[in-house]
């Protein structure tokens, strides 16, 4: 019997909605009261997690290309839709996010570049893109939407991009030069390329010890923790902590995610330990905007979305474990 309608599409909406709650919400940027911004933030975030997500699946690539295509959409984010990373002060909000490790030639802060362009590439995206297929891991490598939805969802994704752009600049009235938009283009295009250069197929299994999925996850919650609270006043210091870091991981999870006994239990770890990060940090953040009226209402949108990640844990990780089973059993 054909899977209805509504749940052959129902992960795909979840995805479009977890996303910009991740990355804005459960973050702290955000405060609770502000969920109406979803009705940009959806489709932005959502959108961009959904067509990533989509695109990789439809052409039989894996969680490399996932990667390096949410890099491209953080530099599409931070260096045209809000232009953070050349604003100086961004929506005058006095946040100085350029000044440590600031290289004049470029008119960027490293430090910052690398802060939020992980953010995105790891959290917002990826960890989004994680833990939404872990919820239906029997189709967590198919594609979700059909043509006519993949379609809605880049339109929507353009439109809630230039609406996006056209608010930052009304508020803020900032635009980079003509020279960093090209530098960015030109990156932004060479990232896309590589995203699709990479093999369709993960290469051969090796054999090898894999940690368990607990430890995976602690060591995912360790590395986003230390990210997280490294002072951006060590400046050239924290950019080499944060460079160690992304290195750490990225070698770690490449060679065990290359042996025999990897599976998406541990991918599920990874999700989690980085979400995690988020959730507790958020309780120690003030919000970028809209939260200095009450702190209050901040800490209970705080723990509102700390408990649902909760929720969305077991239920993933239940769902993981008996794909697990079954693959194993059959």
């Amino acid at each position: 019997m054909p899977t209805p309608w509504p749940r052959r599409i129902a992960p795909a909406v979840g995805l479009f909605f977890l996303a910009p709650l991740i990355a804005e919400f459960l973050l702290g940027d955000l405060p609770i009261n502000l969920l109406g911004a979803l009705v940009i933030l959806a489709p932005l975030y959502g959108g961009g997690a959904l067509l990533i997500r989509e695109i990789v699946r439809r052409t039989g690539r894996g969680w490399p290309s996932i990667l390096v295509l949410a890099f491209a959409y953080s530099i599409l984010e931070e260096a045209f839709t809000t232009q953070t990373l050349f604003n100086p002060n961004y929506l005058h909000l006095n946040l100085h996010l350029l000044q440590p490790a600031y290289i004049p030639a470029l008119g960027i802060g490293i430090w910052w570049t690398i802060f939020v362009l992980t953010l995105h590439t790891v959290w917002s995206i990826s960890t989004s893109i994680a833990l939404a297929e872990a919820l239906v891991p029997d189709r967590a490598t198919t594609p979700w939407l059909g043509w006519p939805g993949l379609s809605i969802t880049a339109i929507l994704f353009v439109l809630a991009a230039v609406a996006s752009t056209k608010i930052e600049i009304k508020q803020d009235h900032f635009i980079a030069s003509t020279r960093q938009f090209v530098a960015a283009a030109v990156v932004c295009i060479i990232v896309i390329a590589a995203a699709f250069l990479l093999p369709r197929r993960a290469a051969a299994r090796t054999q090898g010890w894999v940690a368990n999925p607990w430890l995976v996850g602690a060591g995912a919650l360790t590395a986003g923790s230390i990210f997280l609270v490294v002072p951006n006043t060590w400046g050239w210091w924290a950019v080499a902590i944060y460079l160690l870091l992304d290195t750490a991981v990225i070698a770690a999870v490449f060679v065990l995610s290359h042996r025999a006994g990897w599976d998406t239990r541990h991918r599920l770890a990874l999700a989690a330990g980085a979400a995690l990060a988020y959730a507790w940090h958020a309780f120690i953040q003030t919000p970028a905007v809209g939260g200095a009226h009450s702190l209050r209402t901040v800490r209970i949108g705080n723990t509102i979305f700390a408990a649902a990640l909760l929720v969305l844990l077991i239920i993933a990780a239940r769902r993981t474990a008996s794909q697990v089973t079954r693959d194993t059993t059959t």
